[in-house]
Order: C-alpha cells, then sequence, then structure tokens
C-alpha cells in the first residue's frame, strides 16, 4: 500500500447545523483505490472513525466492497444507483454522517473551487446535485 494522497477536502469548521452538506471534495481521479484512503483519514480526523462509505454507482472505475486506507485499518464501501454522482456520505462509529459534495475529478479549478466553498457556506439551501450546475450558470457571461 502507498501512502494516501492527501484530498482535495473543504469542511465547514464552525461545526454549523445550518448547511445540508459538510463539506466538498474534489478528487484527482475516478479510482477508488487511489481516491478513498486519504479522504476516509481526513474524515477521520475531522470528524471520527470512518466505518462505511455511501458512493454512486456511477463515477467509479471499479467497485471495490472493502478497501484498504492504512495498515491493518479497512472501510467498507457500498455504491448505490440511488445516490447522486456528486454526493458522498461517511457513516462513523460514534454514530455521526458526514455528507461531502462530489466535484468530477476533470472540473475546471474556478468551478470546482466556487462549488467546494458553496458547499458548505452557511445556510446554503442547495442539495449537492444543484451546486456545480448553480456555480457554472452564474460563471456563464451574461449576453
Amino acid at each position: 500500500m502507498t501512502n494516501p494522497t492527501a484530498p482535495r477536502l473543504h469542511t465547514e469548521d464552525t461545526g454549523a447545523s445550518r448547511t445540508l452538506l459538510d463539506g466538498g471534495w474534489w478528487p484527482r481521479s475516478t479510482d477508488p483505490a487511489a481516491e478513498i484512503p486519504g479522504l476516509v483519514l481526513a474524515i477521520d480526523r475531522l470528524h471520527g472513525r470512518v466505518l462505511r462509505l455511501v458512493l454512486a454507482a456511477d463515477g467509479w472505475d471499479d467497485h471495490p466492497r472493502r478497501l484498504q486506507v492504512a495498515p491493518g485499518r479497512t472501510v467498507r464501501l457500498g455504491y448505490f444507483a440511488s445516490q447522486p454522482v456528486s454526493l458522498l456520505t461517511a457513516l462513523c462509529e460514534n454514530g455521526g454522517r458526514v455528507d461531502l459534495l462530489v466535484v468530477p475529478p476533470g472540473e475546471e479549478q474556478s468551478h470546482a473551487d466556487a462549488a467546494l466553498l458553496l458547499a458548505t457556506e452557511i445556510g446554503n439551501p442547495m442539495h449537492a446535485p444543484q451546486i456545480l450546475p448553480s456555480v457554472k450558470a452564474r460563471a456563464v457571461p451574461a449576453r
């Protein structure tokens, strides 16, 4: 096992409960073995030990059911057709739940940055599938 890559993760750090999402994540690829370990370890530090991830069935190169994230540490993964591609849910040992916007790996930097910020904006009423389209619509110059 190689060292996990540091995730491009943006989280809301005030513990506000007025957000629909707990943050946003911009993976570098669609390879779960390359992307998930670093993310899980980051969530562990912020929210408690992750037991399981709920992911969209679409959007990943393969669908391992278990993934080693560190020596002696394995996390269960569940892939569902009903899960939006733009949403990842981490279920933690302490009973907590972490919902993250997932920005597609090939997204333009400015759109990804804006979406990651919007995902944690206090009072943001948008669900994960609405965020990136909203950011892109704002970026289109008026005619």
